[in-house]
């Protein structure tokens, strides 16, 4: 990803900025693999303490932002150099609000376990599972400055969509059979919601590691699963809930 400069601090500037950006995504990953455990292990604790870990990753991202504004202010980056900087700092707003959206997971979590469980639970580990996997590959992508890598991955966010989508029908279904279900698959509901969520932000961080590495935006539309479905909620898209 880096060239040698002739300033030696410089590449010490880059190096730690990526090494802060490498830590918030192992908390973003560790924190959406325990809010996950949360639901499946019923696990309330868990789910708090994955709650209260979300301020590391802000305090990361703060530290983030303030080394780009001293690259650029102090270095003025052009060319390579440049595109290095704007998209670690998208990259770390892209990780900071899927930690927000697995921290989100795991309040639900809390709320779900104190409820009477649903079939449809059962349905969460697979598109957290799937989420989860976008989240370490693309992190590895980035890493690695890895173009083609970074467009598997960019590719693989129709899939969670489609798993979204079941999972509301299914859903839908059993809140319509009976109306003790409403409240836990409402919850539900949102927990898929906001992994549908980490995989668009996972998406947008494999366009910027393929725009780093080759200068240009993937070809084509972007990949979305489910165009026929009724996608409800999409004031959801706007906000973790």
């Amino acid at each position: 990803m880096q060239q040698k400069h002739i300033v030696k601090s410089f590449d010490d500037e880059l190096r730690h900025l990526h090494l802060v950006i490498a830590r918030m995504g192992g908390l973003a990953e560790e924190q959406l693999a325990n809010a996950l455990a949360a639901i499946s292990e019923q696990d309330s604790s868990l789910a708090m303490r994955t709650v209260q870990s979300d301020a590391k990753v802000d305090d990361l991202e703060r530290e983030a932002d303030a080394q780009v504004i001293r690259l650029l202010a102090l270095r003025q980056p052009m060319a390579n150099d440049l595109r290095q900087i704007l998209a670690a700092l998208k990259v770390a707003a892209a990780i900071e609000r899927v930690a927000d959206y697995a921290k989100n997971v795991a309040k639900r979590a809390i709320a779900l376990n104190e409820l009477p469980s649903v079939q449809p639970v059962h349905s969460i580990p697979r598109i957290g599972r799937a989420a989860l996997a976008m989240l370490k590959d693309v992190l590895d992508a980035y890493n690695a400055s890895d173009a083609e890598k970074a467009l598997e991955v960019w590719n693989r966010d129709e899939t969670i969509d489609d798993l979204y989508n079941s999972l509301f029908r299914e859903l839908l279904t059993y809140m319509m059979e009976d109306a003790r279900n409403i409240t836990p698959c409402t919850h539900l509901l949102f927990i898929a919601k906001n992994l549908e969520r980490i995989g668009d932000h996972c998406t947008n961080i494999a366009e910027n590691v393929y725009f780093l590495v080759t200068g240009r935006q993937p070809g084509g539309e972007r990949p979305k699963g489910g165009k026929d479905d009724l996608n409800v909620a999409s004031s959801a898209k706007q906000a973790p809930q």
